[in-house]
């Protein structure tokens, strides 16, 4: 019975791990894109990794609970969900530019 409950386990763990790390990534790409126009930016970027890496490390402990394999798989989701909102995500550096471009 264990054989056919682990497998879904660790899907779920990937699962998770998509989450966790769409919900990083996209707070990193959101802190930067407010953070860069904040009158207070100083404080922007540490309340922010502070708010992320605690909800993600909180995540990882209760989707592994313990398990190396569940680990492995929330770090697998996490870093696909890297790649796909590093890739669809609107880029902020092009926002930059577009904004220097225009007051020149």
């Amino acid at each position: 019975m264990m054989n056919l409950v682990e497998p879904l386990l660790l899907a779920l763990a990937f699962g998770g791990g998509l989450v966790l790390g769409t919900a990083f990534h996209l707070g990193l790409w959101w802190t930067v894109r407010c953070g860069l126009d904040a009158k207070r930016s100083a404080l922007w970027f540490p309340a922010s990794l502070l708010l992320r890496m605690g909800g993600t490390l909180a995540g990882f402990y209760l989707i592994g609970a313990g398990r190396w394999e569940r680990y492995m798989a929330c770090l697998a989701g996490f870093l696909v969900a890297r790649m796909l909102v590093t890739r669809f995500a609107p880029s902020v550096t092009a926002r930059a530019h577009r904004s220097t471009a225009r007051a020149s």
